[in-house]
């Protein structure tokens, strides 16, 4: 792939930051704004030419952490794609989390604190703090433990239920959204979490304050859907 040449597994965290710089373009940049990404560390590399990147470099968690300290997004993203789950210690996810400053970082993050395995720590943790990215990061990893955890329990998913009721006010873009992620995915998990989700959707649907009822009432819509229940 000539958007990766030259790259290989021995390349460095500053070689493989350098050859992203070449490849930055204004045009995806401001694509990537209409999108709600933050751009101004932004190249405008696409995410499947991310992904052939990060295939072609292979995994080193030290060269991540380095390409996260660059501050360059896509540097940021290959980083976690790159990352090793199973040398990704809590202390690290906080010190990269302290940096969130977009949706689609947290996201990509959220994936892999979870392949991480570190979930049941900073679930809590993460939903605790004030920070917007921070706590959405806390219900992406729900949403994605629902959807790759498929060997987990369905009560260690409905445990997370609560933390969802409890945090379905907060009205700031990032989180309500993260909050109705979580709670649409536990519902389409499987019928033992089905009716627990839905039921939780319905009373946030019936809530007064503003944000819940529009998280109950979206998650209610597509917990009840035909092709829902058929799936």
């Amino acid at each position: 792939m000539a958007a990766a040449a030259g790259l290989s597994s021995a390349s460095t965290a500053a070689e493989i930051a350098a050859h992203l710089e070449a490849l930055r373009s204004e045009t995806n940049v401001a694509g990537m704004a209409r999108y709600g990404i933050r751009t101004d560390t932004a190249l405008g590399i696409s995410n499947p030419d991310m992904r052939k990147i990060a295939r072609l470099v292979g995994r080193d968690h030290a060269r991540a952490m380095g390409l996260w300290r660059t501050g360059i997004r896509e540097a940021r993203m290959l980083a976690l794609y790159t990352a090793e789950p199973g040398h990704l210690t809590a202390d690290e996810a906080r010190r990269w989390a302290a940096d969130f400053a977009s949706w689609e970082i947290v996201d990509a993050a959220a994936d892999l604190f979870v392949e991480a395995r570190l979930e049941a720590v900073l679930v809590p943790e993460f939903a605790a703090d004030e920070r917007e990215f921070v706590r959405r990061a806390a219900f992406a990893m729900i949403a994605g433990a629902a959807v790759h955890l498929k060997r987990e329990p369905d009560a260690a998913l409905l445990a997370w239920l609560p933390l969802i009721e409890r945090h379905a006010g907060d009205g700031r873009n990032f989180v309500k959204k993260a909050v109705n992620w979580a709670l649409r995915n536990i519902g389409k998990r499987s019928m033992a979490c089905h009716a627990p989700a839905l039921a939780l959707a319905e009373r946030l649907a019936a809530c007064d304050d503003r944000t819940a009822r529009w998280i109950g009432k979206d998650a209610a819509r597509e917990l009840s859907d035909e092709k829902t229940l058929r799936g």
